[in-house]
């Protein structure tokens, strides 16, 4: 009775958790989307502009709507208006009959260009339309062509003009925006009424001014022309596009926009089209209009909807997909968070609360991001695809990354104890002690730190072990003599051993260590040779191997001679945050990375799986997972036996970061059926094993993302009307995630160790700094087969007059790329949005840094290069669309920042002295 009613507590907290999250998470959805207030409208929509293109239809080239698509769309328009304007014939010989069917009165337009034997073949079917359908109210010889032609489209528009009003007796006229119609007001001569187009989003007007503005064009272009009716032949809001100075094109500013404009009581005295009647897929590759074209419709292209985009009643949804987005995140996201709250009884209620949010926050992302081919259906192109594919892609791995730690976070902080918590054994008596091999392979090493080494072992606290000294093609004599001579010195019980040409690196090296190791040992210890050992090391470990199936007994690295210097200061509290925070986070789970120092290994369980693995430049954590897989125990203890020195410098600290990613993919690659497939790791063991590399996997990826992000700036620059992925919906939470990310490794050093804020800082960099080494590990990991085996340097940096820059060299070269891209976008998109402005005058620039600027609406104000410069970067700056992707490009050059920051603090002189700062040793010691 008793477990059945706690069972069924664990399981009403855990439902109860999973829905408050999923149920919040839909009413933030709707409370962000309630709506503003915005005048209704009841009446008839005056006329649309009709464009009858469907997705992969197209008018440069075909296919052409067929009869039927335009009949279906003329019997959806007709219950919302009475007149439309059309833009071609040619191509679209039914659309006018078809008018006539559905009783429009059309307002018929053609599109005219350079290509004369077109425009011909245009006239002659306008002119017999004209003359034969009683349906046509108008004419309209051409769209916005003296606009984009100048004075040669001018000339030639007036002779069409003229033509065609001598060959029918239909009212004619031509197109064009009002400031066309300002610059040449000759054209009003050869039209029988004024066609006007005004876009107050093209002229950056904000929205709460944008019917106003409407309506300043329209009654300067009646007092401009008397006597001539005035017809706005294109008025409208795209409800998606970049920011156009202080216009912004959204779903709930284009509602506001029709909604006033029509309600306006000066509205029904106009002759107006709406722009326009559907969305048009194929403008997203117009050179002029760019990604706002395709999204002017008041019906969405994809014609299975056959309500308008927003109301024309009530109040205005910001998101008009909003539900859809909510509600699958809900559904989504209930199973794994309430998975998350009944599983993790072991945690406070506050820490499973918290991973479940995480959860349901990285869910909503997901969603969001495979929704934005919705939201922006009318402009995706295979070109978007790839982007949105590569962005979302990122967001998964990014989310994968951020569970992974959410989960190692939330352990650490929330966990009540740890289940697995190993401490120092009392020691056996010393009959007792099983017979231990200790083995310690070097490679060129300087002999003094080694001999300390061998010498901290001859001090060990223990009575039965041998230390074997594998020296593994050292070719100076200079370096192995020293051993040698010093193991002599030491007894029978140090054995010294110079190989010669031998194979299989440092795994090479131990492999010969246990063909040599005395019958009697029962335990093989493994120690780097720079590591001074506490006496205490073997008697306070060994009897953990009293348990049988014990195969690994692990101690942490740490490092000694670390104070004084900043660079060795970031390298000893980087080291030490995996080893008081992510090994306790696996040994929970028996997933312990097994680390070639301090290491014990039971003898009989290192021959079962065939020793050391000279196939992998990464052979301990390789051997501790085939030791795993076997079914044995692993067992860290958080207790500092030996302490050892830090790499040198930030080169070598690179190559040994290289080292560990290139041997962890060939881990991966080899391990990954059993990882999979059928083995006996269990369900945590392979989860620990398959994300445990998530992050060093996300830096090779980030470093594909910097090289894209480049790339896709470049098309910015040079196409920038093609180039423009619509990124604010999945930039915000992807800044946000590396946000959260960037907080979580200092609040975990301040949880479990008593480390200053300065060293969190430091370690920080220092880890997010060796990413592109990292980075560089993992793909030569995935593409090469083997890998050549480092020693990291501990004693020496590199000299000469490139020192400094070698290192880094193409961590700078990204920078400067990335730095370059972030400059020429601002500078590019400000003098776009300057475009305004015309430079007429160059003066004396050196003695007077001064030049004429001259104003569209004239006027010369001479301005600074300085003031020049501030105002190209406001402008720059002024389009979130263009401030997201620069925030975007100045994420990617954090690490390679980093990098440079390392390789400066490698140089910092060490101080002479320093107060003596107490061992970092774990808190999660003395946790409860």
């Amino acid at each position: 009775m008793k477990n059945a009613a706690s069972f069924s507590l664990r399981l009403a907290v855990a439902l109860a958790i999973a829905l408050a999250i999923a149920l919040t998470q839909y009413m933030l959805w709707r409370h962000f989307n309630l709506g503003i207030k915005s005048a209704d409208v009841s009446l008839s929509i005056k006329g649309f502009s009709y464009n009858g293109y469907r997705h992969g239809e197209n008018p440069n080239g075909g296919p052409h709507p067929s009869a039927q698509e335009i009949d279906e769309d003329f019997a959806l328009l007709r219950t919302r208006t009475d007149s439309i304007r059309t833009y071609g014939i040619v191509d679209l010989p039914d659309m006018l009959p078809l008018a006539g069917k559905h009783d429009f009165q059309a307002t018929a337009g053609i599109w005219i260009d350079d290509n004369d034997e077109r425009n011909r073949r245009e006239i002659e079917q306008l002119v017999e339309a004209a003359n034969s359908m009683r349906q046509l109210e108008r004419l309209i010889v051409g769209n916005e062509y003296i606009w984009r032609g100048g004075e040669r489209a001018l000339a030639r528009t007036i002779a069409y003009l003229d033509e065609i009003r001598g060959r029918t007796n239909k009212p004619v006229s031509t197109a064009e925006q009002w400031h066309v119609w300002e610059k040449y007001p000759e054209l009003a001569n050869h039209v029988d009424f004024i066609t006007v187009h005004i876009f107050p989003y093209h002229n950056g007007v904000p929205i709460d001014q944008a019917v106003k503005e409407v309506f300043t064009r329209y009654h300067a272009m009646v007092k401009l022309f008397p006597g001539k009716k005035v017809v706005i032949g294109e008025i409208g809001w795209p409800s998606m596009g970049p920011r156009q100075g202080a216009a912004v094109a959204s779903p709930k500013n284009q509602a506001r926009f029709v909604r006033a404009f029509l309600a306006d009581p000066e509205t029904p005295t106009l002759d107006y089209f709406l722009m326009e009647a559907f969305d048009q897929p194929w403008k997203v590759s117009s050179e002029v209009e760019g990604w706002a074209g395709p999204h002017w419709g008041m019906y969405y292209a994809d014609r299975d909807r056959k309500e308008p985009k927003f109301s024309f009643e009530g109040p205005v949804e910001a998101d008009p997909f909003w539900r859809e987005k909510a509600i699958p995140s809900s559904i989504a996201a209930f199973p794994p968070m309430f998975l998350v709250a009944f599983l993790l009884m072991g945690w406070s209620v506050g820490g499973r609360v918290f991973l479940a949010v995480l959860i349901q926050l990285c869910v909503t992302t997901l969603v969001v991001g495979i929704n934005v081919p919705v939201v922006y259906d009318s402009s995706f192109t295979p070109r978007d695809w790839y982007g949105l594919t590569a962005i979302i892609a990122a967001t998964c791995l990014t989310v994968a990354v951020l569970l992974a730690h959410g989960f190692e976070f939330g352990e650490v902080l929330f966990k009540r104890r740890w289940q697995r918590r190993f401490m120092p054994l009392p020691p056996h008596a010393a009959s007792e002690q099983p017979f231990v091999s200790i083995h310690l392979a070097c490679y060129n090493e300087p002999p003094e730190m080694v001999i300390a080494t061998i010498d901290s072992l001859a001090a060990l606290d223990y009575a039965n072990f041998e230390v074997l000294i594998l020296d593994n093609n050292t070719r100076d004599e200079r370096l192995w003599r020293p051993l040698e001579k010093r193991c002599a010195e030491l007894g029978p019980r140090f054995r010294f051993f110079h190989l010669m040409n031998w194979p299989g690196f440092k795994a090479g090296a131990l492999n010969y260590g246990l063909k040599v190791t005395d019958p009697r040992a029962e335990v093989v210890g493994v120690v780097d040779a720079d590591y001074v050992v506490d006496p205490r090391w073997l008697a306070s470990l060994v009897p953990h191997f009293d348990k049988g199936d014990v195969a690994v007994v692990q101690a942490p690295q740490a490092h000694r001679d670390w104070e004084a210097q900043p660079f060795r200061r970031m390298c000893n509290w980087e080291f030490d945050g995996f080893f008081r925070i992510g090994m306790h986070h696996r040994n929970e789970r028996n997933a312990l990375i097994q680390h070639g120092t301090m290491t014990l290994v039971r003898r009989l369980a290192l021959e079962e799986v065939g020793g050391w693995s000279e196939w992998c430049i990464c052979e301990d954590t390789e051997l501790g997972l085939r030791l795993i897989e076997k079914g044995y125990d692993t067992r860290y203890v958080d207790h500092i036996f030996g302490r050892g020195l830090t790499p040198s410098d930030f080169a070598a600290i690179k190559s040994q970061r290289f080292r560990w990613a290139f041997g962890a993919i060939q881990i991966l690659k080899a391990h990954l059926p059993k990882m999979l497939g059928k083995s006996t790791l269990n369900l945590a063991q392979r989860y620990h094993f398959l994300t445990g590399w998530f992050a060093w996997i996300a830096d090779a990826m980030q470093l594909v993302f910097a090289f894209g992000s480049i790339f896709w700036t470049i098309g910015i620059l040079h196409y920038p009307k093609i180039f423009s992925l619509p990124i604010t919906t999945l930039a915000w939470p992807i800044l946000g995630f590396m946000a959260f990310k960037a907080v979580l490794g200092p609040v975990l050093y301040r949880r479990t160790m008593a480390c200053p804020w300065r060293d969190i800082l430091g370690a920080s960099i220092l880890s997010v700094g060796l990413a592109h080494a990292i980075a560089r590990g993992v793909f030569a990991g995935l593409f090469k087969k083997k890998g050549v085996f480092v020693v990291t340097p501990k004693g020496w940096k590199a000299k000469g007059a490139f020192a400094f820059l070698g290192p880094i060299r193409e961590e700078l070269g990204m920078l400067i790329a990335l730095v370059l891209a972030i400059m020429a976008l601002v500078w590019t998109r400000g003098m776009a949005e300057l475009s305004s402005v015309e430079v007429i005058a160059w003066t004396d620039i050196v003695s007077q840094g001064v030049i004429g600027v001259q104003a569209l609406g004239g006027g010369t104000e001479p301005l600074t290069w300085t003031e020049i410069v501030a105002k190209v970067i406001t402008k720059g700056l002024a389009d979130i669309e263009t401030r997201l992707w620069i925030g975007i490009l100045a994420l990617q050059c954090i690490p390679y920042t980093a990098s440079v920051a390392c390789q400066i603090a490698t140089y910092v002189p060490e101080r002479r002295a320093v107060a003596p700062l107490s061992k970092p040793e774990s808190r999660l010691l003395a946790a409860p």
